[in-house]
């Protein structure tokens, strides 16, 4: 794929979620904001932000303190900037009976303790950040 080229690439999940810890924490997102597992393959483009993350089976995960369940795919991409994460693809978040996806995610700069989901439908939630927090 000509969008992956010149990416530094981590194999194997140990490996792969230290790198995805990595960049959410340098752009200063939430780092319990991918709850993964059986990771393959993390990727991450400098020049144009371009993140990408395979894992073996989609995962779905309960935010407890928001009561709010997530599914992330077998394939994650976006493109991450400074507290926000744009083009987002793989992750879907359950309203009601729907799962509409998420395609954009960002933290409020200068710092309120807030979270947006924006998805393509025009709908946007807010939680509070601590709400991704790891082990969440």
């Amino acid at each position: 794929m000509a969008e992956k080229e010149g990416g530094v690439v981590q194999k194997g999940h140990e490996e792969g979620m230290k790198m995805a810890i990595a960049i959410l924490e340098e752009f200063e997102l939430p780092v319990g904001l991918l709850p993964l597992a059986d990771v393959i393959e993390v990727g991450f483009i400098r020049d144009t932000g371009y993140m990408w993350i395979v894992q073996k089976k989609k995962v779905e995960h309960n935010f407890k303190m928001i009561s709010k369940l997530v599914s992330y795919d077998t394939e994650i991409t976006g493109f991450v900037d400074k507290k926000k994460i744009k083009k987002l693809k793989g992750v879907k978040a359950k309203e009601l009976l729907l799962w509409p996806p998420v395609n954009e995610i960002v933290v409020d700069d200068p710092p309120t303790g807030k979270i947006h989901f924006k998805s393509l439908a025009g709908i946007t939630k807010t939680f509070p950040v601590d709400a991704f927090a790891a082990g969440q």
